[in-house]
C-alpha cells in the first residue's frame, strides 16, 4: 500500500509498506527494523516477537522516546508484561499494534511532533 502525506523532508515517514518491506522516504527495507523520526533506519536485529526480551529495545532507549510502537507483524499481539515493565520503568510507554498500523501510527506521531520510537517486525507481513 502506498501512504502520501505531506511531510517534513528531513523527517522518516513510511511511505509505502507490503509483504516483507517497508519504505522509509522512498527507500525500501526488508527485516525487523527500528524507525526514529531523525535517525537514519536501522535493522533490528531480534528474531521475532516470541523471543523479545527487555533488552532487545536498549538500542531505543538512548533516543528517550516517549513510546515505542510495537510492530508485531501481520495480526496485532500483546507486548509481554516484563517488557511493558522495563520499559515504563525507564518512563517509555509501548503501544503494540500490527506492523501496518505501527506505520501508520508512526507517521501521524511524526507529524504531530512526537519523540516516537517504530520497533518493527516484518514477520508475517504477507497479505
Amino acid at each position: 500500500m502506498k501512504l502520501h502525506a505531506e511531510r517534513a523532508t528531513h523527517l522518516n515517514t513510511v511511505t509505502a509498506y507490503g509483504p516483507g518491506y517497508i519504505e522509509v522516504n522512498g527507500a525500501r527495507f526488508l527485516g525487523n527494523l527500528i524507525l526514529l523520526p531523525d535517525v537514519p533506519v536501522q535493522p533490528w536485529d531480534v528474531a521475532g516477537f516470541d523471543t523479545l526480551r527487555p533488552e532487545d529495545f536498549d538500542p531505543l532507549r538512548q533516543w528517550r522516546p516517549e513510546v515505542i510502537l510495537l510492530g508485531t507483524g501481520r495480526r496485532q499481539r500483546m507486548a509481554p508484561a516484563p517488557l511493558v515493565a522495563a520499559l515504563l520503568n525507564a518512563r517509555i510507554a509501548v503501544e503494540a499494534m500490527d506492523t501496518r498500523a505501527a506505520c501508520r501510527t508512526f507517521n501521524i506521531l511524526v507529524s504531530d511532533g512526537r519523540r516516537v520510537a517504530g520497533a518493527i517486525l516484518q514477520e508475517d507481513l504477507e497479505t
